[in-house]
């Protein structure tokens, strides 16, 4: 797979780590580039694509949480700076 132009469908669903019903709903919907070959609907990806495919999903992602940002709630962890509060009671058994 590596250096290779093009991947296939299951190719793709490795590297996104995701079914192949999944890299072919992906296809189908157009939200990732690809070509058909052959007459057996058999698709390929070009390497090119995915990346941009990648990048545009990080985009996205990004617009989401800028858009749904982190509400802290008190007595919860503060998970992005690692530091905890200590107003938590533990948990009886």
């Amino acid at each position: 797979m590596a250096g290779e132009r093009f991947l296939t469908l299951a190719d793709v669903a490795e590297v996104l780590n995701i079914s192949a019903s999944q890299t072919y709903a992906l296809v189908r919907t157009k939200q990732l580039k690809a070509i058909k070959i052959g007459g057996r609907g058999q698709y390929r990806v070009e390497r090119e694509q995915l990346e941009k495919y990648i990048a545009r999903m990080y985009e996205e992602t990004d617009q989401y949480l800028d858009a749904h940002p982190f509400a802290e709630i008190e007595g919860v962890d503060d998970v992005a700076s690692g530091t905890q509060s200590n107003d938590v009671p533990e948990a009886t058994g």
